[in-house]
């Protein structure tokens, strides 16, 4: 696929080459570039694409003469470079479904949008400004239409359709990411003799594409229904952002020293092996992993139970790991601020602390679940207390108490930032 055109002469200088906007480091929609402008927009170059390459009609074609011309094989790059950019530019369109059309000027003009207004949701959905290449295509325009017409209509206000585009630009890419690095990577390896990656990626995309592209729309409808019914259930709209939640964070000990000591490939393994098992456990819950954090993830639920069923289960599944180091957990439950999916407040901060203070192998939890769990019978107050409460079921013929868990109180600590608090150490009754 070649660029239709090059670029817009009447809105980049004429002189400049694609050696020039290579020189730029201009990073295009997708890549991590300056967020408040690319290099290429001071300099008048081209800028970057989608994919972060250079974008003029010389860059499409491989390497640019000393004109600006295409240069032809054998001056300014090999033939398999030549062919590894053609290869990489129909990838390209093959993801996208169009070619390259529009300067984000010219995007912007046929969205019906500002070129103001269509940099912040850019910006937003995490794309680095591109100069003046001619890299968008009919996908982009209609994207800039849609969440435009959004506001136009009242649905959002601007600022929630910059939170729309954020959220889901944020999701997204860490799952490209994720997709490119490990299942991508994956089966383009071993490669087949005289063929390179990119050769093998093109069919390997262009089988799995459409099947992802389903997949994705499932789960998101899944989790949207999800995530609506959480909210119709609210007794009110302040509990809709401000609601009472278990919060949980589990984290690998001694992750440090094992950074110094694994070898990378070995580490990533590890992490990812962590982050999985803890991602299925929540799940299979009932809990919500809110974030993974390498060595660390946070999960929440609405229920103490739950919560504390959970931290028990990772404790437990990983101690049966030797591939994995010890665990610590640590819970809360209060008053928790919910925004674009992740969780805050003193909650959440009290059980960071709880998790840092946690023995190896063991669950911490705050006074307020230990009160829930024994206030939903649970657990017992004491171990005095689930005695008397057998004894008493004995002499009435009864069955006695069926506790999930046990709680022993432990000393008081005073915790930076939040000062005294009682821990308790949850373990499972019998």
């Amino acid at each position: 696929m070649t660029v239709e055109g090059g670029a817009d002469p009447d809105a980049v200088d004429p002189g400049a080459t694609a050696s020039d906007a290579a020189a730029t480091g201009a990073a295009g929609p997708g890549d991590s570039g300056d967020p408040d402008g690319a290099e290429a927009d001071r300099t008048g170059g081209e800028g970057a694409g989608p994919d972060g390459a250079a974008r003029d009609g010389a860059a499409a074609d491989g390497a640019a003469g000393p004109d600006g011309s295409p240069a032809a094989p054998g001056e300014g790059g090999a033939d398999e470079e030549l062919d590894e950019d053609s290869i990489a530019l129909r990838l390209e369109q093959l993801i996208l479904g169009a070619e390259r059309r529009y300067t984000p000027f010219q995007a912007a003009r046929s969205a019906g949008v500002s070129v103001d207004r269509a940099t912040r949701f850019w910006h937003a959905m995490g794309f680095a400004d591109i100069g003046q290449a001619k890299a968008l295509t009919e996908a982009d325009v209609l994207a800039l239409r849609r969440l435009a017409g959004l506001v136009e209509a009242g649905l959002l206000s601007e600022p929630m359709a910059i939170q729309v585009a954020r959220s889901t630009g944020q999701t997204t890419a860490r799952l490209a990411d994720w997709q490119i690095d490990s299942f991508l990577e994956g089966l383009t390896e071993p490669q087949e003799p005289g063929m390179t990656r990119t050769e093998i990626a093109y069919p390997l995309v262009e089988l799995l594409l459409p099947e992802l592209e389903e997949f994705l729309v499932y789960v998101y409808r899944r989790q949207l229904a999800a995530a609506t019914g959480r909210v119709i259930q609210a007794q009110d709209d302040a509990e809709m952002v401000d609601r009472r939640l278990a919060v949980g964070f589990a984290d690998l000990v001694g992750f440090t020293r094992l950074t110094r000591r694994l070898e990378e490939e070995e580490l990533g393994e590890l992490v990812e092996a962590f982050e999985t098992t803890a991602a299925d456990l929540v799940a299979a819950h009932g809990g919500r992993l809110i974030k993974t954090l390498g060595d660390e993830v946070l999960f929440s639920a609405d229920d103490p139970g739950t919560a504390a069923e959970i931290g028990l289960r990772l404790i437990e599944t990983m101690a049966n790991d030797e591939t994995m180091p010890e665990l610590r957990v640590g819970i809360a439950f209060g008053t928790v601020t919910t925004r674009m999916g992740d969780v805050f407040g003193t909650t959440v901060n009290l059980a960071s602390r709880l998790t840092s203070i946690a023995p190896k192998d063991a669950v911490l939890v705050d006074g307020a679940l230990a009160e829930e769990l024994t206030r939903t019978g649970e657990a017992p107050v004491s171990e005095a207390e689930a005695a008397e409460a057998a004894a008493e079921a004995e002499k009435q013929g009864e069955e006695p108490p069926s506790y999930r868990f046990a709680l022993q109180p432990m000393w008081q600590r005073p915790v930076r930032g939040l000062g005294v608090v009682e821990p308790w150490h949850l373990t499972r009754r019998g």
